[in-house]
C-alpha cells in the first residue's frame, strides 16, 4: 500500500498499471497498485500520455485551459493580463483555478493586425520576432506594395504588420520644401558663345502617388526638365542679347518647368540663377569693353565740366564788358588772391609805378 498527500495546489492523475484513471483534488490517498502522478496548478500541464485520452475525463478536461495553435498563427499566452509567452504551434494545456489566463491567437499568414493587440504589446520584445515595424515621421509620406502590387498610402505613424513570407515594401517621400542644385551646365549661346551657368530650385512633392506610381526618379526627371529648360532659352539668344535680358531668365524657366513638374506630382516653388561664369577669353574681352566704356564716359564728363567752364568765363566777360566796376572788382580780387601768397612786396621805380598802381585800386570818377 502507498500514501499519497495532494496539497492545494496541486492536481494527482492516477495511473493503474500505466492507464490513467482518474483525476485526485486536495487530500489525503492510499493506493493499492496504483501510482500518482501530482502537477503543480500554476504551472502549464504537460500531459504524461496522449492528451486526447486524458481529456475523456470530463473532470480532467473542465479543469484544464486547452488550446490549439495552427501551423499559420500564434497565440498571446497572458497570465493575470500580463504577456507571459508567445505560444507556436501545436497544443497546450493550462490549469483553471488560481492564475488567470487569457489567450489570443493570432492568424500570422495575412500582414494586417486585425487582432485586438494593443500597441503597448505590439511593442513588447516577445512580439518582436513575429512582427515587421516602420515609421513614417511627420514630413513624410510614404506607398505600402503588398508583394509588388500597390496596397495603400501611409500617413505619418508606426505601422506593424505579422512577419511572413508575404514581401512589403515602402516607398516613402520628404514633403517638406527642398532645393535641388543646377550645376555646371556648359551651354552654348546663339552666336556659339560657351557660357556655364549655376542655379538652384525650390520645390517640394504634393502627390506622393504621381511621383512614385507614374514616374520613374521623379527627382531626376526634375533635374533635366530644368536642364533642358536653359538650354532652350540659352540658346535662343546671342551672347549680347542674353546679357541685356539676364533678369528674364529665372521667371521664364520657372514657368516653363512648373508645368512638366505637375505631372511628376511636384510644386515647384522657386528657381534662381546664381552664377553666369564665362570661358576666360570671353572675360577678357568683357573687362576690356568695360574699361574702354568708363574711360568713355570719363572723357564726356570732362568735356562737359570744361565746356560748362568756358560758358561761365564768357558769361563773365560779358558782365565786366558792360560793366567797368566789375571788372575793377574782378582785378581786385584777383590781386587779394596774389597778396595772399605773397608776404613782401618791394616797390622800386620811378612816380609811374605808383600813379598806376592807383589807378588800378582807386575807382574813377
Amino acid at each position: 500500500m502507498k500514501y499519497a498527500k495532494i496539497n492545494a495546489t496541486q492536481i494527482g492523475l492516477l495511473f493503474r498499471n500505466g492507464s490513467y484513471k482518474r483525476m485526485l483534488k486536495e487530500g489525503n490517498y492510499f493506493l493499492w497498485n496504483e501510482e500518482v502522478q501530482v502537477y503543480d496548478i500554476t504551472k502549464q500541464f504537460i500531459a504524461p500520455v496522449e492528451l486526447n485520452i486524458l481529456l475523456h475525463d470530463e473532470a480532467l478536461k473542465n479543469a484544464l485551459h486547452v488550446i490549439e495553435v495552427k501551423d499559420n498563427e500564434i497565440a498571446l499566452y497572458y497570465e493575470n493580463g500580463l504577456l507571459k509567452q508567445i505560444l507556436t504551434a501545436g497544443r497546450y494545456a493550462f490549469w483553471k483555478g488560481v492564475i488567470e489566463y487569457e489567450f489570443v491567437k493570432a492568424d500570422i499568414s495575412k500582414i494586417e493586425i486585425t487582432e485586438d493587440i494593443s500597441k503597448a504589446v505590439l511593442q513588447n520584445k516577445l512580439l518582436a520576432p513575429y512582427l515587421r515595424t516602420y515609421t513614417v515621421e511627420s514630413y513624410e509620406k510614404a506607398l505600402l506594395f503588398v508583394d509588388g502590387n500597390y496596397a495603400k498610402a501611409l500617413d505619418s505613424g508606426v505601422y506593424y504588420w505579422w512577419k511572413n513570407g508575404v514581401a512589403i515594401n515602402i516607398g516613402k517621400v520628404d514633403m517638406r520644401i527642398q532645393q535641388a542644385e543646377i550645376n555646371g551646365q556648359e551651354i552654348l549661346t546663339k552666336d556659339k558663345a560657351a557660357l556655364r551657368i549655376n542655379g538652384q530650385a525650390q520645390y517640394k512633392v504634393t502627390d506622393i502617388e504621381k511621383a512614385l506610381l507614374q514616374n520613374k526618379e521623379y527627382e531626376k526627371q526634375l533635374y533635366v526638365a530644368f536642364q533642358l529648360a536653359l538650354r532652350e532659352y540659352v540658346g535662343g539668344f546671342s551672347f549680347d542679347e542674353l546679357l541685356e535680358k539676364k533678369e528674364t531668365i529665372a521667371p521664364l524657366i520657372l514657368k516653363t518647368v512648373s508645368d512638366k513638374a505637375l505631372a511628376l506630382g511636384i510644386e515647384v516653388i522657386g528657381f534662381g540663377i546664381r552664377d553666369i561664369i564665362l570661358p576666360g577669353d570671353v572675360k577678357e574681352i568683357m573687362n576690356q569693353v568695360l574699361i574702354a566704356e568708363k574711360k568713355a564716359q570719363a572723357n564726356i564728363i570732362m568735356r562737359r565740366e570744361e565746356t560748362a567752364s568756358t560758358r561761365s568765363l564768357l558769361n563773365t566777360a560779358k558782365l565786366m564788358e558792360d560793366n567797368s566796376m566789375l571788372f575793377k572788382l574782378k582785378e581786385m580780387e584777383y590781386v587779394e588772391k596774389i597778396a595772399d601768397k605773397i608776404s613782401n612786396i618791394s616797390v622800386s621805380g620811378n612816380g609811374q609805378l605808383i600813379e598806376q598802381l592807383k589807378q588800378i585800386f582807386v575807382p574813377q570818377k
